[in-house]
């Protein structure tokens, strides 16, 4: 019998580092103890009501249970393309721009298996959302990483890059970026399209935390800048605008020829979303902007909570201006150690889960991400935790 490491494609794949805390934290909470998960991003808030309202009306609808469209319900596309227009100023043809997909990992994965070939080199800033890197390696790229202690910096590099070796198919950006929560303005975008513009480049904008910027703060999306959709897509997802992690709905919109390629593939796979969740989805992009603006806020205050418990444990941390998370480096006394020596220290004498930030790249060592996703109860009682754990 052949042994899973023989397959193909999956020795590409390294071991998952973050299954050493999730084993510990099962372990633990399987011995009654109280583990405060900061770990993994998963929305904890609910899907606001009119959402889940339609989705059981729509749900009673016999003519709902069939199979649906690959591409997405026509209605639905219709309405995130007024989104891009009232919000962004952005004009998209529903029927060539925009596709619905079942969540924004799906947008991604199919994406580069239908326009990457074997070789061809995808620029990303590491430390990067896992998908970024592997989705690349899984679709027989090549997954060339540059660092990216600042955005400004990732754009020199991308210079340099130009200049020095092969021109890349594509890069593969994301901002707010996760893990390290780095935001852009408008000009950063228009300098990468300037760039990838200039070489015959694709980019590939993933915009999962488009709606979750902190202290005014408002992120741009990158089909702003004139002459984007001549070379860019970017991938919108409803799961931490709306609370809809589960619900498994993303969108890719820009470029036809790359929203073609992609629906092309996808018709071979799937029919598309369950079609009441369709339905739901466009009553939470014309009707639940004041929820959006909730579940801002309440990360916003954990944000604040977790930032202030850290200083007064004696681990100051930059507060993010967007995203769920907050990227920290490793308190100097501990940073030998390396990060997932320090989240399992954390995981077994503070009972706080964190991720490695070894976990999202070899340039993410030195860091681990907590994930805002406990309410200000429990975020305080792993601050305190922490405290205790760092004054020992």
């Amino acid at each position: 019998m052949t042994s899973t490491g023989e397959f193909y494609r999956i020795q590409k794949l390294p071991p998952y580092v973050f299954a050493v805390i999730n084993e510990m934290k099962a372990k633990a909470r399987a011995a009654q103890r109280d583990v405060v998960d900061l770990g993994m991003g998963n929305p904890d808030g609910p899907t606001p009501e009119p959402i889940v309202k339609k989705l059981i009306e729509a749900v009673r609808n016999p003519r709902n249970h069939r199979y649906s469209v690959s591409r997405g319900i026509p209605r639905l596309r219709a309405e995130i393309v007024r989104r891009y227009r009232t919000k962004y100023g952005v004009e998209l043809d529903s029927e060539t721009e925009a596709i619905v997909t079942i969540g924004a990992k799906d947008a991604l994965a199919h994406l580069l298996f239908a326009v990457i070939g074997p070789g061809d080199a995808v620029v990303s800033p590491n430390p990067a959302y896992p998908i970024h890197q592997y989705g690349v390696i899984m679709a027989e790229g090549h997954a060339c990483m540059l660092p990216m202690p600042t955005p400004a910096e990732f754009l020199n590099r991308l210079e340099d890059l130009y200049n020095a070796s092969r021109k890349p198919k594509m890069i593969l950006i994301s901002f707010p970026h996760n893990p390290t929560t780095h935001c852009v303005d408008i000009q950063f975008f228009r300098d990468i399209v300037g760039l990838a513009a200039r070489h015959g480049t694709m980019i590939v904008h993933d915009f999962a935390y488009a709606d979750l910027g902190f202290d005014g703060y408002e992120a741009p999306s990158i089909l702003q800048v004139d002459g984007a959709k001549e070379i860019a897509v970017e991938i919108y997802s409803m799961s931490k605008s709306f609370n809809m992690a589960g619900w498994r709905v993303g969108f890719c919109v820009g470029n036809k020829k790359m929203i073609g390629a992609l629906a092309r593939i996808k018709s071979y796979l799937d029919y598309g979303v369950f079609q009441p969740i369709q339905i739901a989805s466009i009553i939470a992009l014309r009707d639940c902007a004041q929820d959006t603006d909730k579940i801002r806020a309440v990360y916003q205050k954990r944000r604040d909570l977790l930032i202030t418990g850290l200083y007064r444990a004696g681990w100051p941390v930059e507060p993010p201006r967007a995203t769920m998370f907050v990227w920290a480096p490793i308190p100097e006394k501990f940073r030998a150690k390396g990060s997932l020596e320090f989240s399992k220290l954390l995981m077994e004498k503070a009972l706080v889960a964190v991720s490695p930030g070894i976990g999202f790249g070899p340039l993410g060592e030195g860091h681990v991400r907590f994930a805002l996703i406990e309410n200000q109860h429990r975020t305080r009682q792993a601050t305190k935790a922490i405290q205790q754990f760092l004054k020992k």
